[in-house]
């Protein structure tokens, strides 16, 4: 663990945040991190409590003077991302999370950082100890399982909070407040295949995509960036076409939410063919990198010679699932037509695995416009049921509505503005925000969004601007000063 950050400024909120990174906490296994912020709480004196679902809240009183302000709610997500460096070796349930200073940003070794959100969970509880901030009565919610489902907003009950004004930390470009989410489904899609015995006289070679950026499945699905998954069932059926070639396996992707970086596949084929086809694989290599030259420069497509599989896919098979994974849309499908640049419809092709006559795949579709994600889920299921494969649509959650009449958001354009000199953007996010689903629970809550600027996450690449969180900090100090008298 770098010890350095802990003087970074804010120092309370960078001394959370390494002491977050020194206990594993990726999504669905969060309870070392919450028993240890519920003993943080107990040891400064603050009132916590947990729920059913593992959500923590800690309350503080108003200081002196700010006692007739609006109730804050400041909430961000305990859990992270676990993506590493297929080089790495690192356990995201045991192992902390290594951060390095480097040039302006923190980043981790090899893996996720995990600053998304435990930077904005880390000013939420440096707000707490803080004795210096100026504040009306204050609650930290702090979710869990966020990037797996939203497991903790799910969760989350009527009546558990006093706050009016809840301030969501988990948005990613500093000096933008977002006002808007896209809401989110879950497609899984599952497929029985028979196998035959590999006949003799058959070479098996090992197909290797690497190198990709991956990133956010929301944030980052309009960078032009390539899906391994797409990739991988492309030269698989250029393979199977032109060089009969029979899938024995897949494994490529790894999380629902992000942009799939890696693919492996295993083939055989006729020994003659075999010479041949290494030279197509170089071939095809070339052509998807001069393809994105721009957006992936450290991508590579590698074939090598493994021992042959004992199984491989029947013919049959293996082009209903190819075709399948071919035909189903992935990326930007629509952009908004009310708010310039923000995507309004996309679908993440995330996994797709095939082994020991089972396929799977996952996919998380986002849209702002609820009618277009159920037309997305319609269009999914018809590739699917044409395929013979089997879909189930779950997890579904609604999106953010835009307020632009918000007290808060006034607030903070106002502070924003007289603070650092310029107009804040506001805008809506094509990722989806816990405020959606705290909507339906607490519908009279009014809700914005910020944070420090984070790039790549949901990436090994991922990093925090050390600069910009001090902006952050002082804005969200600036902002809790002038929150508004209660009505």
């Amino acid at each position: 663990m770098n010890e350095e950050i802990k003087k970074l400024y804010p120092k309370q909120l960078w001394e959370n945040f390494s002491n977050i990174c020194s206990v594993p906490h990726p999504s669905k296994h969060e309870a070392q991190l919450t028993a240890f912020l519920k003993k943080w709480a107990e040891d400064n004196k603050i009132e916590c409590v947990q729920d059913k679902t593992g959500n923590l809240v800690f309350r503080v009183p108003a200081t002196k003077g700010m006692e007739n302000r609006t109730p804050v709610i400041l909430q961000g997500h305990v859990d992270m991302v676990p993506q590493a460096n297929s080089d790495k070796k690192h356990d995201f349930t045991k192992d902390p999370i290594e951060t390095i200073i480097d040039n302006g940003w923190v980043r981790a070794n090899g893996t996720t950082l995990g600053a998304d959100n435990g930077i904005g969970a880390s000013a939420a509880l440096a707000v707490l100890v803080d004795k210096k901030i100026a504040h009306g009565p204050v609650e930290v919610l702090c979710t869990v399982d966020e990037e797996t489902g939203m497991t903790g907003a799910f969760g989350l009950k009527k009546g558990l909070l006093n706050g009016k004004i809840l301030i969501n930390l988990d948005s990613e470009t500093e000096g933008e407040l977002y006002l808007g989410c896209a809401g989110g489904l879950d497609a899984n899609i599952t497929m029985k295949y028979k196998e035959k015995a590999v006949p003799a006289g058959m070479k098996a070679l090992q197909l290797f995509i690497t190198g990709l950026k991956g990133g956010h499945s929301g944030m980052d699905i309009n960078l032009g960036r390539a899906n391994a998954n797409k990739l991988m069932v492309r030269l698989l059926k250029s393979s199977i076409d032109k060089y009969e070639a029979n899938i024995c396996s897949v494994k490529a992707g790894s999380l629902r939410n992000a942009i799939p970086r890696e693919a492996v596949a295993v083939v055989v084929l006729p020994e003659d063919k075999v010479a041949a086809y290494k030279r197509f694989v170089k071939k095809f290599a070339d052509t998807v990198k001069a393809e994105f030259a721009l957006t992936e420069p450290d991508m590579d497509v590698k074939v090598s010679a493994v021992d042959t599989p004992k199984k491989m896919i029947v013919e049959e098979a293996q082009k209903r699932i190819v075709n399948m994974v071919f035909a189903i849309p992935n990326g930007v499908q629509r952009m908004s037509d009310s708010m310039k640049d923000l995507v309004e419809t996309s679908n993440n092709l995330a996994v797709f695995n095939a082994a020991n006559g089972e396929m799977s795949l996952k996919c998380l579709l986002r849209s702002s416009v609820d009618s277009a994600k159920e037309a997305l889920g319609q269009k999914m299921t018809a590739i699917a049921e044409l395929a013979g494969a089997e879909i189930e649509l779950t997890g579904a959650y609604p999106g953010w509505k835009p307020n632009m009449e918000s007290p808060i958001l006034k607030t903070c354009m106002e502070v924003y503005k007289k603070k650092f000199k310029k107009e804040p953007v506001t805008m809506a996010i094509h990722a989806g925000l816990e405020c959606g689903l705290f909507g339906v629970c607490y519908p009279d809550w009014d809700m914005i969004s910020f944070g420090p600027t984070i790039s790549h996450p949901h990436s090994p690449d991922e990093k925090v601007n050390i600069e910009s969180v001090g902006k952050f900090w002082d804005f969200l100090v600036e902002v809790l000063k002038n929150v508004p008298v209660q009505k």
